[in-house]
């Protein structure tokens, strides 16, 4: 089954065509916009007939469209506007710029612009001036220059007393934290120097108190040897 269809608008249908044109349209747009509002219909010769004084009225309609829009077009080539918004003091706004925004502004000026017909290609969202153009048909284009300025007088710098203080703050608070790190680092350094230092006197104390041990020992042996002996002299005599 084909995806599309063909219908004959029976009506303007505004970014498809005008009364007596035959469009190729998918099922579900005829289904569910096009044929339940009547705005087309299935085709046919005698249809075709019956619109055709129809078409030419719709036909007339659109050229002096096209003749407004080339007249509006040239109008708008260098037109200025003014939107003042809230801001903070930094100049950002706290809503955007839209293209309702710009399409109010101008058509209170007098120039009839829809908001699809605004084209913003950036953010616009601080104090400044902005290049907008207005696209009232595929070839007509035309630019204009929006002003978005402040509702109040702006303290711009405000913050930058604050921030000088804290930065040097944080400036000082620095330099002690880098001497400390560098304390500890050499206090790290002079305790393995104490503990390499000491190991040398442990040991001595150690071999000393093994000298003491073994010197002991030797003397108390020494001692026992002349008592046997006069163990022995005493014996001989007995003899």
């Amino acid at each position: 089954m084909p995806r599309t269809q063909k219908l004959l608008l029976v009506e303007n249908v505004e970014s498809l065509g005008i009364v007596g044109d035959i469009v190729n349209v998918r099922n579900g747009y005829a289904r569910n916009f096009l044929l339940p509002r009547a705005l087309a219909t299935k085709p046919s010769d005698e249809l075709i007939q019956q619109l055709q004084g129809k078409r030419a009225e719709a036909q007339k309609m659109l050229a002096e469209q096209r003749r407004m829009r080339e007249g509006l077009s040239q109008k708008l080539q260098g037109v200025e506007i003014k939107l003042v918004r809230s801001c903070n003091d930094q100049g950002i706004l706290y809503a955007a710029i839209t293209q309702q925004d710009v399409s109010n502004e101008l058509n209170a000026g007098g120039y009839a612009v829809k908001p699809r017909d605004v084209r913003i290609n950036q953010v616009m969202k601080r104090i400044d001036t902005y290049e907008v153009h207005i696209r009232l048909d595929s070839d007509l284009d035309a630019s204009v220059k929006v002003h978005v300025q402040a509702d109040r007088k702006l303290d711009l710098h405000r913050d930058e007393p604050a921030a000088a203080p804290a930065a040097a703050e944080g400036a000082e608070g620095a330099a002690p934290a880098d001497g400390e790190g560098r304390g500890e680092k050499k206090s790290k350094k002079g305790d393995k120097a104490a503990k390499g230092d000491a190991a040398p006197e442990a040991k001595a104390e150690k071999a000393e108190k093994g000298e003491g041990k073994f010197g002991g020992k030797a003397e108390k042996k020494a001692e026992a040897k002349p008592e046997k002996a006069d163990k022995g002299e005493k014996k001989s005599k007995k003899a």
